[in-house]
């Protein structure tokens, strides 16, 4: 989604990069720096600017995330913030993520305000700071907030997005994708013969039920198609029609 309604309310003046400030956790203590010297600090191995606290009555729900690519939990406050983290680790090419990674101090036109991001994620082609907000409970004091945290990933040379919905049927295909997104044994080398029958193309019920014991062809199939060897079409529901293609193959 596009911040930039935001950006009216930010003070952007001269030297702003000098007066807009971040603060992060690293070995127990808290590391500031100016927006302009952030670009050439290493943030990559902070720690969570709040804890991720349980208690009776809360409104928001924080939890821990388990994420094959870094080995690791890690921290999210809400439904939507797991969402992101179980599509982040599905994306690939994710070498770590921090849960809010920094404190943002900002200036706009009435004053001074802070922000922290919800994550900072370093896959191999450049880190991105994302936050997380659904449509529906954007204000525009948080655009103002989302405005000022793309503005610092600019001067950084990361990117910045808001994760504020998801396409239909996505984030419920890649959780069922995720049931089997552990290392997962094959002692009856039931991969290659399905690797080699979607070359031919084929849904996921055809090919599950042509294999050998369709029960375990079934965790196996989950398993290429999280780990990319297999594919499908996202945007559609998925389920035993479910047309499979190989990057070697082609769809029937």
């Amino acid at each position: 989604m596009s911040v930039a309604p935001g950006r009216s309310g930010l003070d952007l003046g001269p030297e702003w990069t000098r007066r807009w400030t971040a603060t992060w956790r690293t070995a127990g203590d808290e590391v500031s720096c100016t927006v302009r010297d952030l670009a050439h600090t290493r943030i990559a191995d902070a720690t969570p600017m709040r804890w991720f606290s349980w208690r009776r009555t809360q409104r928001h729900r924080p939890d821990l995330q388990f994420l094959v690519s870094t080995g690791r939990h890690h921290g999210t406050e809400s439904l939507e913030e797991a969402r992101l983290l179980l599509a982040l680790d599905f994306a690939a090419n994710l070498v770590d993520v921090v849960s809010q990674p920094m404190r943002l101090w900002f200036d706009t036109a009435t004053g001074r305000r802070r922000h922290i991001p919800d994550f900072l994620a370093v896959p191999h082609t450049g880190a991105w700071l994302i936050d997380v907000r659904p449509w529906a409970l954007i204000e525009p004091k948080d655009l103002e907030a989302f405005a000022a945290a793309a503005e610092v990933a600019l001067v950084c040379g990361w990117h910045y997005v808001v994760a504020a919905g998801w396409k239909k049927n996505v984030t419920a295909t890649v959780d069922v994708f995720s049931t089997q997104r552990r290392a997962l044994s094959d002692p009856l080398a039931l991969r290659p013969r399905l690797l080699a029958a979607a070359q031919d193309g084929g849904t996921f019920g055809e090919l599950a039920d042509a294999a050998p014991f369709p029960p375990l062809a079934r965790a196996q199939l989950l398993h290429l198609l999280w780990h990319r060897q297999l594919g499908i079409d996202l945007s559609q529901p998925f389920g035993d029609r479910s047309v499979v293609v190989h990057p070697q193959g082609g769809e029937r």
